[in-house]
């Protein structure tokens, strides 16, 4: 029998991130993750655009000073209309960094280069148990503690369990935890390009229809700018475009951006993501509680996603301190429904936000394009609705 104070559930950056958060406040962490040790060379070429408050959550993990030089700053977010009769830009909008408290938005980093950081830190701390080749195979929950049995055949004795195993979780299922799940008919193709001019730091979003295409900086490729690609488009679009040659997506690309980076030239392989959306009816269960994608998923719009996952383990983090510092039960029912009343309308009313948002990026109607052409102009040109989209998109 393992006896520890919590028991996460996932190892990929949320998992690992949370593991951090929790051990810097002094609690004893097991983190079992289906993956092997050996993280490979990996095929995950997606970014993460970490923004405030979440890189505030990564310093107190003890891991950000090794995840930020492997990124690039995010100074300027700029989001182009080009909804109109010809392949032009009919509006753009500039949500300077310089409006924030901190000065930028954040910076973009490579899924790799943060789970090796990740697993670095994990490596150092005595408090952290992180057993790979792992799953949670059953959890029974008792007064004072939860029973999970792994399987390697360990059982172990926890005091709260955390669900960071994705959007398919098996300990949601296991609690009972309904969810509903919806699909775009939509994809994201990734990957990564270089270009002739600089991208500023600045990250563009264009709209026309299908979904966003957006361009995320990232460091100098062999000397030359260089851009994270996510391309969301009708899945059969997706299908296409990942059918292509190196050449003929390269020249693709660099229509459909209208030169504004100059001639693009594919530096990578590619991925293609099918785009759905999540929620769970609950965050909770009898010493059990859920976050990052077992807990929300959604586009990739607004590098929303695994900074709100931050924000579930961050405000976990403060809830537990608490309890710590009072000596009380850091799994008790008062505090799991406490994190459930702060995280679950956030979480409803983002997912939501970002649900409509990607809507109306998919727009083809002219008619609706000119609408959404109109609610970007008045965002860009009424100061108060400015301030309104730079506070929500930085997550406070």
């Amino acid at each position: 029998m393992i006896e520890t104070d919590i028991l996460i559930a996932g190892g990929g950056i949320a998992g690992m991130s949370a593991a951090a958060r929790f051990a810097a406040d002094g609690h004893q962490i097991v983190i079992v993750d289906p993956a092997p040790a050996d993280i490979g060379e990996g095929t995950d070429l997606r970014t993460t655009a970490f923004l405030e408050p979440g890189i505030e959550t990564l310093k107190k993990a003890g891991v950000w000073d090794a995840i930020k030089p492997t990124g690039a700053e995010l100074r300027v977010m700029r989001i182009v209309d080009a909804g109109g009769s010809e392949w032009q830009p009919r509006e753009t909008a500039d949500f300077d960094g310089a409006e924030t408290k901190q000065g930028f938005f954040g910076w973009n980093v490579s899924n790799k280069a943060a789970r090796v950081a990740l697993m670095a830190r994990l490596a150092e701390l005595e408090n952290v148990d992180f057993r790979f080749s792992t799953t949670v195979t059953g959890f029974k929950s008792a007064a004072r503690f939860v029973e999970v049995t792994l399987s390697d055949g360990e059982t172990v004795r926890a005091k709260v369990v955390i669900a960071a195993d994705g959007r398919n979780s098996s300990l949601r299922d296991m609690a009972g935890i309904k969810h509903k799940r919806w699909a775009y008919d939509q994809s994201a193709l990734v990957f990564v390009v270089t270009h002739d001019k600089p991208h500023d730091n600045i990250s563009t979003e264009i709209h026309r229809t299908g979904g966003p295409l957006t361009l995320v900086p990232m460091p100098d490729l062999d000397g030359k700018p260089c851009s994270s690609v996510v391309w969301m488009t009708p899945a059969a679009r997706a299908d296409e475009l990942n059918a292509m040659s190196d050449d003929a997506l390269s020249a693709e690309i660099t229509h459909d951006t209208m030169n504004l980076f100059g001639p693009l030239s594919v530096a990578s392989p590619r991925a293609v993501w099918p785009m759905i959306a999540q929620i769970p009816t609950r965050l909770i269960a009898a010493r059990l509680a859920l976050i990052a994608e077992a807990a929300h998923v959604v586009p990739p719009i607004g590098a929303q996603g695994l900074n709100m996952s931050l924000h579930d383990i961050e405000t976990l983090a403060e809830l537990m301190a608490k309890a710590k510092l009072h000596g009380k039960d850091i799994g008790e029912t008062p505090l799991l429904k406490s994190y459930e009343r702060r995280q679950l309308p956030k979480t409803v009313m983002r997912v939501g936000g970002i649900d409509i948002l990607n809507r109306a990026s998919m727009l083809e109607p002219k008619p609706l394009r000119d609408l959404r052409l109109a609610g970007l102009s008045a965002i860009n040109r009424i100061s108060p609705l400015r301030k309104l989209a730079i506070k929500v998109g930085v997550g406070k």
